[in-house]
């Protein structure tokens, strides 16, 4: 008889702009049967690169890399390749974000501070091609959905789109309307229009008012 076929490990990419993270997140997944990290990057340019060069199983992705979205980049490597399984890692707090990852085409968002068991679970649900959030995440998603339903608009940030929230971030790191236009290539007239749709649906009355909540916002979103 011949020897058993061996099952391949399952290959992740971990992109994360902290090397002492991707160096921690490498090791920990080593570590486990059947996983394995098969490359890591640091920004999104070099996530996409690796994504062809390693085609990776599965991508751990932090939702902020430097002053690039996260959020983005998920979209592109869904569009990219609309098999690969994502997991999102963040500082950010999940009641933010999970509903927008998901809408971009990942599966999964843990929290950082989560313990690395977590982290192996989380990876090995994605990978079996389910969702994985928190117990009160996935609790907080469907109370969300019966008052959507019911016409309750929940936070006003909930009603910005992608863009408006990242906008809001980028105004919250404290760039201009011109650094702003220039970290997502628009023109500086459309990142005013953005502004004041902020404005309108945040229900601030001035350009002040607008800086102040996005300061808050980016330090109560990095908690």
């Amino acid at each position: 008889m011949g020897q058993p076929e061996e099952i391949s490990a399952a290959r992740i990419l971990i992109v994360d702009d902290h090397p002492i993270v991707r160096h921690g997140l490498a090791q920990l997944i080593n570590n486990e049967p059947g996983l394995e990290v098969s490359g890591s990057a640091a920004t999104p340019s070099e996530a996409l690169r690796a994504i062809e060069a390693e085609l990776p199983d599965l991508a751990v992705v932090d939702l902020a890399l430097g002053d690039d979205s996260g959020l983005e980049l998920i979209k592109q490597l869904k569009t990219r390749n609309p098999d690969l399984k994502i997991l999102v890692i963040s500082m950010h707090d999940e009641v933010y974000y999970a509903d927008r990852v998901l809408r971009a085409g990942a599966l999964g968002y843990l929290m950082k501070q989560e313990p690395a068991e977590q982290m192996i679970a989380a990876i090995r649900q994605v990978l079996s091609g389910n969702v994985y959030l928190s117990d009160p995440m996935a609790a907080s998603l469907l109370t969300r959905m019966v008052g959507e339903k019911h016409g309750d608009r929940g936070s006003p940030v909930d009603r910005l789109t992608d863009r408006e929230l990242q906008v809001l971030e980028y105004i919250g790191r404290g760039l201009g309307t011109r650094q702003i236009a220039e970290k997502l290539g628009l023109s500086i007239k459309t990142i005013e229009n953005y502004r004041e749709h902020l404005k309108t649906k945040l229900e601030l009355k001035n350009s002040s008012e607008l800086v102040r909540y996005a300061v808050r916002w980016e330090i109560e979103g990095d908690g």
